[in-house]
């Protein structure tokens, strides 16, 4: 099947061309139906073994998606991208399922919240994901995007025994669909004033006349821009994340962190580097000046708080700054340091976020700085791991965290923005006295009261170990997976010139 083309002239294709898509949400059913089948007429928890059995989709859907990757397309302005910058992104969204299957299992058990539905929506979320960064088509893309936010919603609140899930959640829906009213409404203006909703399409027509093709252009871009800012949790579009991160489960907290910044960076960085490169001197402050708002404002209130939980929520939005860095830049670069960034976020912000997990405990009751206190002697590994995370969240050298700066840099350097390089670094100094206050509690204060009985289960041991052994392979070996994202960068950013050329 090697060499296959792709033509979408051919209705049959499309399933070929949607194969990941597809194996997973056939999975996402079946898990629904184990789950009814086992449980009979009975009520309660459902099956253990669900979690490992939506592990073996997941893993099914990334079979698929290698194999995609052996496939070409006939006609480069379709609207399913066969690039290898959705081969790539789909990973990230299948590893941050796998993440969340791995940490919850024992988490749901002792929640009381081990139910089928929850698997299946993570699935389908993942689905949502995969669809959102992989398709050319401004509205198959915002359909995508209501898939996974409705499923994400859910998932937010799906404690119903605590307050905090549910007031998270509303706000994020409430929010949600404020920013995805702004993300129609912008698409619409950009078919008022192109005439299409295909990306391809889009920047053929915006590269005749520029931005005075339309004076419907402008507004439109800005409209998309703000609902993607929700997604990304840009300041100042941020403020449900606190409250959202905070409310939802451990589990969940780590799975929007990771894979739903990462699907809404994806698919940010393919409309505007493929709809919209030939204004880039119209965007371009717009994403300046969202990164430098939110890495200084970001870092700023993080710094006050006393919650880990929350700070890691806070960091989180801090590093949708640096990623927007790697936006404004719009080289190939640039495109490159996000996704390549992408990969490392995901790896120490779930790490951090699981061994949080093990020390909140049931009903998350020990999330406070206070709780950390000696963890570092307590428990060694678990200490150990958590103080890697935090290096490389804040950058240090030899971590993943560090390289994934350094090339973000290069980009904006490269593209004469000397000055959001300056606002990165700064940012980056403001967080090292959060990140190393945590590190500082571990190590070298003494716990209160009885040291604590702390429980890992073996899929938490399994994250925290691949998220490790991630941050610091990436730290130290970065070439082979950055070779991958500038290949797959630069698949992207060429489209227009190819379109051009045929």
């Amino acid at each position: 099947m090697q060499g296959l083309t792709i033509d979408f002239a051919r209705q049959t294709d499309f399933v070929l061309a949607l194969l990941p898509e597809i194996v997973l949400s056939v999975w996402g059913m079946l898990v629904l139906m184990v789950d009814v089948f086992q449980k009979g007429s009975r009520t309660g928890p459902s099956w253990r073994g669900l979690g490992w059995f939506t592990l073996v989709g997941l893993v099914l859907a990334a079979a698929a998606n290698w194999w995609l990757g052996g496939l070409s397309e006939a006609n480069l302005a379709g609207s399913i991208a066969l690039d290898s910058f959705r081969i790539f992104s789909n990973f990230i969204f299948l590893a941050s399922g796998a993440f969340f299957v791995l940490i919850a299992d024992r988490y749901l058990d002792e929640e009381r919240m081990l139910l089928g539905e929850i698997y299946a929506l993570i699935i389908f979320a993942t689905v949502g994901m995969m669809a959102f960064a992989g398709t050319r088509d401004l509205m198959i893309m915002f359909i995508a995007l209501e898939l996974m936010s409705v499923c994400v919603y859910v998932l937010t609140a799906a404690n119903r025994r605590d307050p905090r899930g549910a007031e998270g959640g509303l706000k994020y829906f409430l929010l949600g669909a404020f920013a995805s009213a702004f993300f129609l409404f912008g698409i619409a203006l950009v078919y008022g004033a192109t005439g299409t909703v295909n990306l391809a399409e889009i920047a053929a027509t915006i590269g005749v006349d520029g931005i005075g093709a339309s004076p419907l252009l402008l507004p439109a871009i800005a409209l998309i821009a703000v609902g993607f800012a929700f997604k990304v949790s840009a300041v100042p579009f941020h403020m449900w994340t606190p409250d959202a991160y905070e409310g939802a489960p451990v589990p969940v907290t780590t799975f929007m962190a990771v894979g739903v910044k990462s699907a809404a960076f994806a698919a940010f960085v393919r409309v505007f580097l493929t709809a919209f490169p030939g204004v880039y001197d119209s965007w371009d402050v717009l994403a300046i000046w969202l990164a430098i708002l939110t890495m200084v404002g970001a870092n700023l209130t993080a710094l006050v708080q006393g919650d880990v939980k929350r700070m890691l929520a806070y960091s989180s939005v801090a590093h949708a700054g640096y990623l927007l860095v790697g936006l404004a830049a719009a080289n190939v670069l640039g495109a490159a340091s996000v996704l390549f960034y992408l990969v490392v976020y995901v790896f120490m912000t779930a790490g951090s976020f699981a061994v949080l997990m093990v020390v909140a405990g049931q009903g998350e009751a020990r999330t406070g700085l206070e709780w950390f206190s000696g963890l570092g002697w307590r428990a060694p590994v678990l200490g150990a791991a958590m103080t890697l995370f935090l290096l490389s969240l804040a950058g240090f050298p030899l971590t993943g965290g560090f390289v994934g700066k350094v090339f973000i840099l290069r980009a904006a350097i490269d593209q004469g923005l000397i000055g959001l390089a300056v606002a990165l670094v700064l940012a980056s100094l403001i967080s090292y006295y959060y990140y190393l206050r945590v590190a500082w509690y571990m190590w070298f204060r003494e716990p209160d009261g009885e040291p604590l009985s702390l429980t890992v289960s073996p899929g938490t041991r399994v994250a925290i170990a691949a998220a490790a052994i991630g941050v610091l392979l990436l730290g130290i070996f970065p070439g082979v997976l950055l070779d991958a994202a500038e290949r797959s960068a630069a698949a992207l950013m060429h489209l227009p010139t190819m379109l051009g050329s045929n």
